[in-house]
């Protein structure tokens, strides 16, 4: 009998794994069937929608399986086009991969440590003797790298506590046509090139500064943590002037409060910038060169309020006292400003300063507010360097955040619109003239980073007026003691907050530490 002729139950009997006829055989059919024929059709599923089969999908899986597969439907690759496959994995905690095609060896692009900046400290063989004390403040001779670029050699130079130092290149071959003008900017704005020139290995950022610019390294290396070396970035801050601002631009980086340039930035800028000096020999200063470059690059100022040019004359106590809530990176024009502690030099001043940046660098200079209802007290800390109280009532936050003006601007004049940002005038009532306190000595408090400082009055002469309180003349010193500022404000800035702990009739201690859930300053 030929196979056509078979009829179909000897047919079953013969091949055993077939089934021939589906209605006579599916009552038999073992389970084992059943669920291989429903896994057929999970497989069909599954690759209409791109995904990779999988049969035994746990429940707790199903519902992040058809969320990914309904996003995915509108955009189904072609039939030419490999079927992308997704593992399941929830859509909440699947890492951020980076789409660039990047052969890098340091995959996530972020600063590992102090070693991998490197300075660029622009000085004068004239003023060298006496602002050389100024880069000994932070610089940090076994873990950071920079050379000081002098416009011609000194004798006995020592770098076992500075950077080396190297002689700029030549400038005569470049136009410079600014009327009023030093040509030295010409050199000053070649030292990034030319620092990227010397070839040192691991470097990530480049950062430029003057020899009467103080850094504070710990807050830099954070900061700069944020951004991707691999990527262009030109990082600083405009001036305080407002008219410095109008006459360059607001989006310069003031080459004296100090800039940052990544390396892929500065490779880039090294390849055209002569061409590039070449093209501006009207303008004024270094800075505003390094600014035209950039421009030149498509590569804008990305700001971080930190860097402090500083273009005001006289005592910055009202600015510094009330900083914004951003680290306290660099601060110039050292020889410009008065002493930032009273009585003595400005050199041993920063390094007074000094002693509270090491214990708490990420809280220097920031602003802490408190209130004593009471008494009728406004109180303003700013760590490492003041406390201010204030009798004539309780003054709202945002009052006590905005400076004020106990300095003159650039032009030399007590302006209220000679500045970039907002400030308030001085005080007309007697009573809310604050008394102020200024740092005598900071120490750790405990293992975990508190930290206790002691702040005593400047002048102790009575200051009068009929205020709410006048217990707060007898006021001699005022202890803090401060929680230590916390890796995640750098992400996330807030206000530490601030509660009295104690008063006596000459002291107060106080408390500063992070806010909690919920928690007003006020």
């Amino acid at each position: 009998m030929s196979r056509k002729q078979r009829d179909p139950e000897s047919r079953q009997k013969d091949s055993g794994s077939y089934c021939w006829n589906w209605k006579k055989c599916s009552a038999v059919a073992s389970p084992a069937l059943a669920i291989a024929f429903a896994c057929s059709l999970v497989y069909l599923l599954v690759l209409i929608f791109a995904r990779k089969p999988s049969c035994l999908v746990h429940s707790s899986r199903s519902s992040s399986f058809s969320s990914i597969a309904s996003s995915t439907s509108s955009s189904l690759p072609s039939a030419k086009t490999k079927p992308t496959t997704f593992s399941f994995v929830d859509v909440e905690t699947r890492p951020i991969e980076d789409d660039d095609d990047d052969d890098s060896s340091d995959p996530a692009g972020k600063m590992a440590s102090l070693g991998n900046i490197v300075f660029g400290i622009a000085a004068t063989a004239r003023l060298w003797d006496r602002r050389k004390s100024y880069v000994k403040l932070w610089w940090r001779p076994n873990e950071m790298r920079g050379f000081v670029w002098l416009d011609e050699a000194i004798q006995n130079y020592s770098s076992g506590a500075l950077p080396p130092s190297r002689i700029s290149g030549s400038t005569a071959g470049f136009r410079y046509t600014r009327r009023g003008g030093r040509r030295a900017a010409i050199r000053i704005s070649r030292i990034v090139s030319e620092t990227f020139r010397v070839g040192l290995p691991d470097v990530h950022w480049f950062v430029m500064g003057d020899d009467d610019t103080i850094f504070v390294p710990d807050n830099l290396v954070r900061v700069l943590a944020k951004y991707d070396h691999r990527k262009l970035y030109y990082i600083g801050a405009s001036s305080e002037s407002h008219h410095q601002n109008l006459m360059f631009s607001y989006g310069m980086a003031y080459g004296g409060g100090g800039f940052a340039i990544s390396y892929a930035l500065a490779s880039a800028l090294e390849q055209r910038h002569d061409e590039c000096l070449e093209r501006y020999p009207f303008l004024y200063g270094s800075d505003d060169r390094i600014h035209a470059c950039m421009s030149e690059l498509g590569v804008p100022l990305t700001k971080e309020l930190g860097f402090h040019q500083l273009d005001v004359h006289g005592d910055v106590s009202g600015l510094l006292s009330a900083h914004p809530i951003a680290p306290f990176i660099s601060m110039h024009h050292l020889d410009v400003i008065h002493p930032i502690f009273p009585g003595v030099g400005q050199a041993a001043a920063l390094r007074h300063l000094s002693k509270a940046v090491d214990i708490d660098p990420a809280g220097i200079f920031q602003q802490s507010i408190c209130y004593d209802r009471q008494r009728s007290w406004s109180i303003s800390v700013s760590f490492g360097y003041m406390v201010k109280v204030i009798r004539g009532g309780l003054k709202a936050p945002r009052d006590l955040e905005t400076p004020t003006r106990t300095f003159m601007s650039w032009n030399r004049r007590f302006d209220e619109d000679g500045y970039s940002f907002t400030s308030r005038p001085p005080p007309k009532s007697p009573c809310d003239v604050p008394l102020v306190f200024h740092m005598k000595e900071v120490a750790y408090a405990s293992r975990d980073g508190m930290s206790v400082s002691n702040y005593t009055r400047t002048r102790t002469k009575k200051q009068g007026g009929d205020c709410p309180s006048k217990s707060a003349e007898e006021l001699r010193w005022i202890q803090v003691l401060k929680e230590r500022t916390k890796d995640s404000w750098f992400v996330a800035p807030r206000r530490q907050c601030c509660q009295i702990m104690s008063v006596a009739s000459h002291s107060m201690r106080l408390l500063v530490r992070d806010c909690r859930d919920g928690e007003l300053i006020l």
